[in-house]
C-alpha cells in the first residue's frame, strides 16, 4: 500500500508557524495585539513586511481625524476644504538570536526533532524578550517631532523634559492633574507619598484619554451599546494598591457575578485583571523589575525615591489603539549547525528580524496615557 510522507520543508514549515504562534500568545500582552491598520487595530499594532536586512524601516502610516466644522446651508466649500493630517511612524528592524547545542549522546531520529528538543527553551527566552521589548516600548521618551525616540534608562534631563512638555495632555503624575510640570523631575517630586494607584486614578487617567488630542481611541468598542475599553498595564506594586481600593473591592464583592463559577473569576478569591469605569487592568509584574533595577542615566535610580518625600514612583500605561507598534522583517526560523565537533554537538538557533517602538506622531505618543504613582516596596 502506497503512503503519503511529509515532505521535510512543509514539516519544517508547520514547525515554524506554530514556533511563531505559540511564541506570541505566551506574552501577557497577547489579547491586545493585532494587525489591523492603527485606525482599527489593537492596543498593540503588529506588522509583517518581508526584509532582508537589518537597519531596513517598516512604516506605520496615521491619519488625524477632521477638526473644521464645515460648512452650512448655502456656503461655498470651494477653497474651505481642510487637509487631511497624516503622519508616519517608522519602526527600524535588526536582527536577534540564540541559540542552544545538544550532544550527540541524546539521540534524534530527525532534524526536526532536534528543534523539538530545543524548542521550549528557545520559546520562552523569545517570548520573554518580546515581552521586555514592549515594556520598554511603553517607557521610550519621544524627543522631537520627527518620532526620535529613546529608551528611559537612555534619556538625559533634556530629552525626559522635551517628552514631557509635548505630552502634556497624556500624563498624570499622582492624584492630580495640577502636579504636571514641564520638568520631569520637579513633577515626580509632586507625586506624594499617598497618591498611589486608586480607582479615583484610573477614572481620572481615562478622562484624560478621551479628551486629548490627537485623540487616544479606545482599543475596543462594544457594538451593541457602544461601551468603550481601554486597558491599563501596571506592575505589581500599583496593581496591589489597585486591588485594595475600597471601590474597587467594593465592586468586585457587590457586582461581579458569583453563579455559573463566578468566584473562579473574581479577582477577590482569584488572581486575574480588575475591571473599573470600562479600563481593563492588567497585571504585568515585569513593570516594577525594569522601572526599578534601571539607572537613570542622569544619576540615581530610575524611579526609585524620586517622588515626594523620597518615596518610589512607579509607571502605568493606560492605552487606546496603536499604543505600540511590532515590525516583523522576518518571523523566528530555526537554523541548524550539524558540523560542530565533527557532529557530535549540533545546535539550533533562532533568528528573527523585528523591532519594537512606541508609535508617535509629530512628537507626540500615540494611544496612550502615561501614570505615574506612589508605589512603595512591601514592608
Amino acid at each position: 500500500m502506497a503512503e503519503t510522507i511529509l515532505a521535510t520543508a512543509l514539516e519544517r514549515q508547520v514547525w515554524i508557524t506554530k514556533y511563531f504562534q505559540e511564541y506570541v500568545r505566551t506574552s501577557r500582552f497577547m489579547p491586545y495585539m493585532s494587525n489591523s491598520d492603527i485606525n482599527k487595530g489593537g492596543v498593540i499594532l503588529t506588522k509583517f513586511q518581508r526584509e532582508d536586512e537589518a537597519f531596513r524601516t517598516i512604516n506605520i502610516p496615521f491619519i488625524g481625524r477632521l477638526k473644521s466644522s464645515g460648512v452650512t446651508g448655502a456656503s461655498v466649500l470651494d477653497g474651505a476644504e481642510e487637509e487631511l493630517t497624516n503622519f508616519n511612524c517608522p519602526i527600524t528592524i535588526d536582527w536577534r538570536r540564540n541559540a542552544v547545542r545538544l550532544p550527540k549522546s541524546t539521540t534524534f531520529r530527525t532534524e526536526v526533532n532536534l528543534w523539538d528538543a530545543a524548542k521550549d527553551a528557545l520559546l520562552v527566552w523569545e517570548t520573554e524578550k518580546l515581552r521586555d521589548d514592549i515594556i520598554r516600548a511603553l517607557a521610550m521618551c519621544v524627543i522631537d517631532t520627527s518620532g526620535t525616540i529613546v529608551f528611559y534608562d537612555q534619556a538625559t534631563v533634556a530629552q525626559q523634559n522635551t517628552w514631557c512638555a509635548a505630552n502634556s495632555d497624556r500624563l498624570l503624575f499622582g492624584s492630580n492633574v495640577a502636579n504636571f510640570s514641564a520638568t520631569f523631575a520637579t513633577a515626580l517630586g509632586n507625586i506624594g507619598t499617598t497618591q498611589t494607584a486608586s480607582a479615583a486614578t484610573v477614572s481620572k487617567a481615562k478622562r484624560i484619554a478621551k479628551q486629548a488630542d490627537p485623540h487616544i481611541r479606545p482599543f475596543r468598542v462594544e457594538d451593541g451599546d457602544g461601551r468603550e475599553y481601554f486597558v491599563l498595564f501596571s506592575g505589581s506594586r500599583t496593581f496591589r494598591d489597585l486591588k485594595l481600593d475600597s471601590n474597587i473591592v467594593a465592586a468586585n464583592s457587590n457586582a461581579r457575578a458569583r453563579e455559573g463559577m463566578g468566584m473562579e473569576k473574581n479577582p477577590i478569591f482569584q488572581d486575574g485583571d480588575l475591571i473599573w469605569d470600562g479600563v481593563i487592568i492588567r497585571e504585568i509584574p515585569e513593570i516594577d523589575l525594569y522601572c526599578g533595577a534601571i539607572a537613570n542615566p542622569n544619576g540615581g535610580a530610575a524611579f526609585n525615591g524620586v517622588g515626594g518625600s523620597g518615596g518610589d514612583v512607579r509607571p502605568m500605561f493606560l492605552c487606546g489603539g496603536g499604543a505600540v507598534g511590532v515590525a516583523w522583517g522576518q518571523e523566528p526560523t530555526p537554523r541548524t549547525d550539524m558540523i560542530k565537533d565533527y557532529g557530535f554537538r549540533p545546535g539550533v538557533a533562532i533568528e528573527e528580524l523585528l523591532g519594537v517602538k512606541k508609535l508617535n506622531f509629530n512628537g507626540v505618543q500615540n494611544g496612550m496615557v502615561t501614570v505615574f504613582a506612589a508605589a512603595s516596596a512591601d514592608s
